[in-house]
C-alpha cells in the first residue's frame, strides 16, 4: 500500500512540475489592456487622444476584436492597427499582440471612446 501511495505522489509531482516547466498560462481576454489619455493637441478642431493596447500575458493574443461602437475621428488611424468593421474593430489585422510590446495609436474627437476587447485567440508556446 505504501508503494502505491509513493507512486501516486510521484505522478502528481511530475504533473505539477510539467505544468510549471512548460508554462501553464491562464490567459484571458482580461489580459488585453486598453488605456487612453489626452495628448492636449487638437487635430481638425478636435482634441487628440492616445490609445495604448497591451497584452499582460506571456501568451500571444491574435485576432483581437475591440468594441468600437460609434467610433469617429478627424485624424486618420492606420487601418493596419485599427480596422473598423461596423461596431467592432479588428486590431493589428489579426496579427498577434505579444507581452511587452504595446501598440499605440491616436485619434481625434470631442470625447474619448471606450474601446474594450470583445474576443481574441490565445496561443501559448
Amino acid at each position: 500500500m505504501a508503494m502505491a501511495a509513493q507512486i501516486t505522489n510521484s505522478i502528481v509531482a511530475l504533473l505539477v512540475l510539467s505544468l510549471i516547466t512548460k508554462g501553464y498560462y491562464a490567459c484571458t481576454l482580461e489580459d488585453i489592456h486598453v488605456g487612453g489619455e489626452t495628448t492636449r493637441k487638437f487635430v481638425g478642431g478636435k482634441p487628440e487622444w492616445k490609445v495604448t493596447v497591451s497584452n499582460q500575458c506571456e501568451c500571444k493574443q491574435s485576432n483581437i476584436k475591440l468594441q468600437c461602437k460609434g467610433f469617429q475621428t478627424t485624424e486618420p488611424v492606420d487601418r493596419n492597427i485599427l480596422n473598423l468593421q461596423g461596431e467592432t474593430c479588428l486590431f493589428l489585422n489579426g496579427n498577434p499582440l505579444v507581452e511587452g510590446s504595446p501598440v499605440t495609436f491616436y485619434y481625434a474627437w470631442e470625447t474619448p471612446f471606450i474601446l474594450f476587447p470583445l474576443s481574441s485567440n490565445i496561443t501559448c508556446s
